[in-house]
């Protein structure tokens, strides 16, 4: 008799909404128990990325499901990546805005960003915890700045090089905005190039985002 596939563990596909790359769905899942495999023989743990900006003063629950996942891959023994992504918050998600966002300053964003950490445990025991904090090798926290702060101009032509701006007007967000004549600013257009360039950054093998995220990550 042929082998089983061997399909995702229960942890991993609760809750789980899209799996990438696209095309067949098993191929996904395939993909992916492959590489936890990979990494158990290997014994490494994965480096599961999760972005998220500081806009605002307080997480909301639509945060919840993401670090959730993300607290599942650390208690499977994997490393959560957390990127603050203090850059990319002063320019502001378009995602799903009819407008511009009204930029913030830095200390809006270090201010958002602590208490951030401060919800999801950084003071708690890990036990009561959203994330661990307290494990070692469970969770990295860095701050998008770290590469985006410096990057010179070749860096970020060499970016925009990689999408166009047909696949930008393609985003639901900025096609309504387009057609209702909304004006967008270019540097909304930056913005998700920029967010997946974080990935690149600390080196990902999995990445975690919400569905109206999918072309960021």
């Amino acid at each position: 008799m042929p082998e089983s596939t061997p399909s995702l563990p229960s942890w991993l596909a609760r809750g789980m909404a899209d799996l990438f790359p696209a095309g067949d769905p098993a191929d996904a899942d395939q993909a992916l128990v492959a590489r936890l495999a990979q990494a158990e023989r290997e014994q490494r743990p994965l480096r599961v990325k999760l972005g998220i900006d500081p806009t605002g003063s307080n997480i909301h629950l639509g945060h919840s499901i993401l670090f959730r996942k993300l607290r599942a891959f650390q208690d499977a023994g994997h490393t959560a990546v957390l990127i603050i992504g203090d850059f990319t918050a002063r320019i502001g998600d378009p995602t799903g805005k009819s407008a511009t966002r009204v930029q913030l300053t830095k200390e809006q964003v270090a201010a958002n960003a602590s208490t951030y950490l401060r919800q999801l445990g950084q003071d708690q025991p890990k036990d009561t915890a959203l994330l661990d904090f307290e494990t070692p090798g469970r969770l990295e926290v860095r701050y998008n700045s770290e590469w985006l702060e410096g990057m010179d101009l070749p860096a970020v032509i060499g970016l925009l090089g990689t999408g166009t701006v047909g696949q930008m007007l393609a985003k639901d967000d900025f096609s309504k905005r387009y057609g209702s004549g909304t004006p967008i600013a270019l540097h909304e257009f930056l913005y998700p190039l920029l967010q997946g360039y974080d990935s690149v950054a600390v080196n990902a093998d999995v990445e975690l985002g919400g569905t109206d995220q999918k072309f960021n990550v």
